[in-house]
């Protein structure tokens, strides 16, 4: 072998390593990207901030490890990570703490009315005690105004499983102190996410085929509605999301088409 042709092999053998190195450094910044916007999403700063979860990219797989309080925080964290650019994948190992309870029981319908109030911005997750029996909810706390109190008791009596609701809430008449900062931004996956379980979880909702796309806060919404009035339930409900600055519904009416 001559030396040409040497040099030339030595040249292909450099070129190939450092395209390797180039793609393995790429690939390594991509993960600790996805990783690091998974832990500074709304989601997980604020509904999963008290959760032990470690979050671990590999080539765009992220594996979730750790455990958290309840069902619905294990379902938030993967779909939050699933809709981070980059991800390929995700394996879900999070564990829940303690005993799950049943489906349709009280127990797991107090959940489901939880995180109804906590998606959305008009009404106060934090001052409405809930309490559940045969599938009847006594809401008590404190609440802003009548209209605020009114609001909880629709959101509540929308859950599926709710057969009824006493609201014993007391009308303050305070400014209710919002749980968004003026000029603060929430990512467009946690806006996302939380329109997606909260449609979900609504019963006139959650059977609807929603595509939900978010782009700097705005919403845009696509799928089938029976008519007129379900539509406009569905942007009135997701207007009302944290982070969400506009919906442009682009559903289509059952006959319209």
């Amino acid at each position: 072998m001559n030396i040409k042709a040497i040099y030339r092999i030595t040249l292909m053998a450099a070129a190939v390593f450092l395209l390797t190195a180039a793609v393995s450094l790429f690939a390594s910044e991509t993960d600790d990207r996805i990783e690091s916007a998974a832990r500074g999403s709304y989601v997980f700063k604020v509904y999963l901030k008290d959760d032990d979860i470690s979050v671990r990219s590999s080539d765009g797989v992220v594996t979730l490890k750790g455990s958290v309080s309840e069902e619905s925080h294990r379902s938030l964290a993967e779909e939050t990570v699933t809709g981070l650019p980059g991800v390929k994948g995700v394996d879900n190992r999070l564990e829940v703490k303690g005993e799950r309870p049943a489906r349709d029981s009280d127990a797991w319908l107090t959940a489901k009315v939880k995180s109804v109030l906590l998606f959305h911005r008009n009404v106060s997750a934090v001052k409405t005690g809930v309490r559940i029996k045969d599938g009847i909810v006594t809401l008590r706390g404190e609440a802003s105004s009548e209209a605020q109190k009114e609001l909880t008791t629709e959101y509540v009596k929308d859950v599926e499983g709710v057969k009824d609701v006493r609201n014993e809430m007391t009308v303050t008449e305070t400014q209710e102190k919002s749980s968004e900062t003026p000029g603060e931004k929430i990512d467009d996956v946690s806006i996302t996410v939380q329109v997606k379980m909260a449609l979900l979880l609504h019963r006139s909702t959650s059977a609807l085929k929603t595509k939900v796309e978010t782009d700097n806060g705005v919403v845009k919404l696509e799928g089938m509605a029976k008519n007129p009035a379900e539509k406009d339930l569905v942007t009135k409900l997701v207007s009302d999301i944290h982070g969400v600055r506009k919906v442009q519904n682009r559903m289509t009416v059952e006959g319209d088409r």
